[in-house]
């Protein structure tokens, strides 16, 4: 047991002060969630939702415009000459549905892009199509595979992902806390790699959220994953038993509710719909739905992104390398500088040293159980 807890539970006040001190942490993860995901999810509203309406006549213009002057923002209509180039955009993402007018009105959406998106979008033609007085046809040109009929699924893929990887950091900086840096980014490496295995395990084999491009899903995987557990190992340098929330803030409040695998940006408020852009969530949803669905539109733009928060965590490591490096030179010299002074003043230098030293690994021992013991703590996070 460490001293802290041992002094923690040796007064009822020194306990209490223990349990508040550690109640701060999961009280702060209460209010960012609550923020994080109320914000985003509570009240989605579309705002600039691009649709077309196909026709070059002018029932199709006046249609178009009537739409856009009713919807206050909501919708971005435009007409296209026809179906092809209605279902190109679709299938480019350029769109999220496009209405056929006539004696039987058609409406093709994509689901794999989003399938509240597509709903939203049904909701609105249909209300069209009953005024004209005629049944709406509905036609997805994109359907997800058979064991994701939502759509939903690859973005609880990336929860569980997510969660073995930001997890996995409070272990690996915690236990891990005697091991030079070198040696825990290597088991980041690893655990990255066996977390984004098991990732490719529930969407293939085992819940069949995808039907093909599997082994794409897996690197995508195991890039995502590698630059959390990276990020989240050089960060527990610095902010020690603060680390699990400044990951949940980063890889789970920022994260989830920017990555569009719930709702797209544009049925979110401006700030998660702006994350959206470059967060590394929505650069594995969209680059796993871009690789799946449509033939790898857009993929190198979402693969970027998953690159550079590589490439941050391989920095945020090397930042973490020169400071724990001067620290341990700090701490070198002024061990050398007290073993002088002791030296000089000692009556018995044998015994001195050897209590010096049994002193010192003494308490070595109790500052890594106490950080390990603190750092487990707060992984109530997980």
């Amino acid at each position: 047991m460490s001293a802290g807890s041992s002094a923690a539970a040796g007064s009822p006040a020194g306990a209490l002060r223990h349990v508040l001190s550690h109640l701060v942490t999961p009280l702060l993860m209460c209010i960012g969630m609550g923020l994080a995901y109320l914000g985003a999810f509570h009240a989605p509203q579309p705002h600039d939702l691009r649709v077309d309406v196909v026709g070059s006549g002018p029932s199709a213009q006046v249609l178009a415009q009537t739409l856009q002057d009713k919807g206050d923002g909501a919708l971005s209509v435009r007409t296209v000459a026809d179906r092809a180039t209605a279902a190109d955009h679709l299938r480019t993402q350029d769109s999220y549905g496009a209405y056929i007018p006539g004696k039987a009105p058609e409406l093709l959406v994509a689901t794999a892009s989003s399938d509240t998106s597509a709903t939203v979008v049904e909701k609105v033609f249909t209300q069209v199509a009953a005024g004209q007085g005629a049944p709406l046809k509905v036609t997805d040109t994109a359907p997800t595979a058979d064991g994701d009929p939502t759509g939903q699924g690859i973005f609880f893929l990336l929860v569980a992902v997510s969660i073995g990887s930001y997890a996995s950091v409070a272990v690996i900086g915690g236990a891990g806390a005697v091991l030079r840096l070198r040696m825990r980014a290597a088991l980041a490496l690893g655990t990255s790699l066996v977390v984004s295995v098991i990732g490719a395990v529930f969407a293939g084999p085992l819940f069949g959220l995808v039907d093909q491009g599997l082994a794409g899903l897996w690197a995508m995987a195991w890039l995502y994953s590698a630059g959390i557990l990276l990020i989240g190992v050089g960060l527990h340098t610095f902010l020690k038993r603060w680390t699990t929330l400044g990951v949940m803030v980063l890889f789970v409040m920022l994260n989830f509710t920017s990555s569009g695998g719930i709702f797209r940006p544009e049925l979110e408020p401006g700030f998660f719909g702006a994350l959206h852009s470059f967060w590394n969530g929505a650069g594995f949803v969209e680059g796993v739905r871009s690789h799946v669905y449509f033939g790898g539109h857009a993929l190198g733009g979402n693969l970027l992104v998953l690159a550079l928060w590589f490439v941050a965590g391989l920095v945020m490591t090397g930042l973490a390398g020169l400071a724990e490096g001067k620290r341990r030179t700090a701490s070198a010299l002024q061990a050398r500088s007290s073993a002088a002074e002791k030296a000089l003043v000692a009556e018995k230098p044998s015994v001195v040293e050897t209590s010096s030293a049994a002193e010192e690994s003494s308490a070595t021992e109790e500052s890594w159980a106490a950080e390990e013991e603190e750092e487990m703590e707060e992984t109530v996070g997980v």
